[in-house]
């Protein structure tokens, strides 16, 4: 099995639909977009993004023999600040540290792309499993967010 990471192109787009569409209903839990909602709207706004290559966003994918089996996008949001969100990748190739490799792959890619730059991601406070994969890749818990008691931050530890 031969797997890659990179960015997502252009005519990728709906391949990110398709794959994005499926995290939402396998692990609902996971990420605050519904898989109805989502379902009904014509065009996600990171499918925009992937086929306008924008500046401050992209998506990283991983691939296995071609075929797109995991995504992670990242945000830039202010000078220094990014965000890494809808981190996925699908069940059969989970726990071979595929996902490990991609959040790694997107935090190298934003640190190339973007000087200076302090990584933030977002997790469900009692996902504990989460928690403990964003520590492995790099991640540190900061403080819960102020005025929502279940979700941490956590922060990309530079060395």
């Amino acid at each position: 099995m031969n797997i890659e990471y990179r960015n997502l192109l252009p005519k990728e787009s709906e391949e990110y639909r398709r794959i994005r569409l499926e995290s939402l209903k396998e692990f609902p839990e996971a990420f605050s977009a519904n898989y109805q909602e989502s379902l009904g709207i014509e065009k996600l706004t990171l499918e925009y993004d992937i086929e306008n290559q924008t500046f401050n966003k992209f998506v990283q994918g991983v691939f296995a023999d071609n075929e797109l089996i995991g995504i992670c996008a990242f945000v830039k949001s202010s000078d220094n600040i990014g965000n890494i969100y809808q981190m996925y990748v699908q069940k059969k190739f989970q726990g071979k540290n595929i996902g490990l490799n991609l959040v790694q792959e997107t935090v190298k890619e934003a640190l190339r792309r973007y000087s200076n730059l302090e990584i933030f991601l977002e997790v469900s406070l009692d996902n504990i499993q989460a928690k403990h994969f964003y520590k492995k890749a790099g991640f540190q818990e900061v403080e819960p967010i102020d005025g929502v008691e279940s979700v941490i931050l956590m922060k990309y530890k530079s060395f």
